[in-house]
């Protein structure tokens, strides 16, 4: 289920007002990883019924990254979007640093990203999804049985933001929104 990707992008134009009036962001995706494929066709749905302009470009592996996000920041992007892609995750310290040099902010959907450099999030926060298994778990060690146990989506999600990268970039971020912690 990928609802809570929504809202994380839609956040971007409600920080986001660039000079020239319509939002440009940018993503990278691996195309061998359905979750990815899956999420940006998303979010190219959300951009075209929200007027974004959205700009992404394929990576097949991490040694890519830093070479195709040069590409894509070339293309003048207001901001970063970056997707539950474990290809952006594994690589994500050389997307946070091509984006601060070229002033671009990075928005994600998963809340440890903003720990690590990301503006701001509304996602799933690792710790408590594990929490939420390790429940599941539990049970079944007791039981030894599986009556009961069913797939769950995550349970808590957060809203939180990284106050030193929002400064940085001279970004206000709602006051539903947490400060990391």
């Amino acid at each position: 289920n990928l609802d809570y990707i929504d809202t994380s992008f839609l956040l971007i134009s409600k920080i986001v007002h660039p000079a020239s009036g319509k939002l440009s962001v940018g993503m990278i995706f691996n195309q061998s990883e359905p979750q990815s494929v899956e999420a940006i066709q998303r979010i190219k749905q959300l951009a075209s019924a929200n007027n974004i302009q959205l700009v992404s470009l394929p990576v097949n592996s991490t040694a890519d990254v830093q070479l195709v996000v040069a590409s894509l920041l070339s293309k003048k992007i207001d901001a970063f979007f970056a997707n539950p892609d474990n290809t952006v995750f594994a690589s994500f310290e050389t997307i946070v640093k091509a984006c601060n040099q070229s002033n671009v902010p990075i928005f994600t959907s998963e809340a440890g990203l903003v720990q690590r450099g990301a503006v701001a999030a509304y996602g799933a926060d690792m710790y408590q999804w594990g929490y939420q298994a390790g429940e599941q778990a539990a049970q079944f060690l007791k039981t030894k049985k599986t009556d009961g146990l069913q797939w769950q989506m995550v349970t808590l999600r957060k809203k939180v933001y990284n106050p030193t990268v929002a400064k940085k970039f001279n970004l206000n971020i709602p006051p539903t929104f947490q400060p990391i912690q």
